[in-house]
């Protein structure tokens, strides 16, 4: 699947969005998914003079033009920054009745309102930062109250939680893997794009400051699968877990983190290896039934093979005495 995180509306003429989605719904046959969000950089804000006070507000405006928009239908709206006479996509949806579509939330309530508000879903970039993480039980709140205020019904498996992590096969090996990039992405997310997200000190300091306050699992399979339990809690249940990609490590051992994620973290959270669980715990515990009725097997086959021997031997007796009898005859 191929999905936008995000278009940021405030940036975006309406009708484009809607055509833009529309088109990438038929290229990719449905398997496209687009994620709105009202822009995080100031920096983009104000190179575009766009007022960063309005723009979930603009957000809200776009988005309500966008939906009925995706929807097939007509639409007539004006505002302040923006103007639709009978606007309107020109082909129907690939998906229907609509692509699949989420509005990113981070700390503020804006995300999870709209995402109520017209039945969308949801994708928390802001997940395991402080406020995000306290926050998300109650962003799922939010969204359910204005999903039912609105006539509109939501489920947490269209709920995305964002996560950044980097595993290896120990946690010390992890650490030495992330030593090729955390410390500049870290500058770039403090100082360039200033960004409410402040961790000081050198390596092993910023190392500490991210996996104990729970920002970022960098560690070991286990370690990962504690992080997405604990996710799991504090939400409530979430329908998807997104990796923040951050080049941290260099690529090969980025590689080899997504395989150990897909072999070892995956699948306790995706049920796949409950069947086999099930089957070895059952066979564990009739291992003594079933050892003493594979002995007893062997032991009859034994005894059935001694008895047909012994048979076939006594056959070939009696066929080698008349023989014998018809010879002297």
């Amino acid at each position: 699947r191929l999905g936008t995180g995000v278009v940021s509306l405030p940036y975006h003429h309406p009708l484009m969005v809607a055509d833009r989605a529309t088109q990438l719904d038929w290229q990719t046959r449905g398997r496209f998914m687009l994620g709105v969000g009202p822009g995080a950089l100031a920096t983009d804000a104000f190179m575009m003079g766009i007022d960063t006070l309005r723009q979930r507000e603009m957000m809200e405006q776009s988005l309500a033009a966008i939906v009925p928009l995706l929807n097939g239908e007509s639409v007539t709206m004006k505002t302040d920054w923006f103007t639709l006479s009978e606007a309107r996509v020109q082909f129907p949806a690939y998906t229907q009745p609509h692509l699949e579509m989420a509005v990113a939330a981070m700390i503020s309530p804006a995300g999870p309102r709209l995402a109520g508000q017209h039945g969308l879903g949801m994708l928390s970039l802001g997940a395991t930062t402080g406020a995000g993480y306290m926050g998300l039980a109650k962003a799922w709140d939010i969204c359910e109250e204005e999903a039912a205020r609105n006539g509109r019904t939501v489920a947490r498996d269209n709920w995305r939680l964002v996560a950044p992590m980097h595993i290896a096969e120990t946690r010390e090996q992890a650490i030495e893997n992330v030593r090729f990039g955390l410390e500049k992405w870290i500058y770039y997310y403090t100082k360039v794009i200033a960004l409410p997200f402040e961790v000081k000190g050198g390596f092993d300091e910023q190392v500490a400051t991210l996996t104990e306050k729970g920002f970022a699992v960098i560690g070991d399979p286990d370690d990962a699968v504690a992080r997405i339990e604990e996710l799991l809690e504090q939400s409530g249940g979430a329908g998807c877990l997104l990796q923040l990609v951050h080049n941290w490590a260099d690529f090969p051992q980025t590689l080899r983190s997504y395989e150990l994620i897909s072999r070892y973290v995956m699948p306790r959270f995706q049920g796949l290896n409950r069947g086999r669980e099930a089957s070895m715990a059952w066979a564990s515990a009739n291992r003594d039934e079933f050892m003493s009725a594979g002995r007893e097997a062997k032991a009859k086959a034994a005894r059935d093979y001694e008895a047909e021997k012994a048979a076939r031997d006594e056959a070939d007796k009696a066929v080698t005495g008349q023989r014998e009898k018809a010879a002297g005859d």
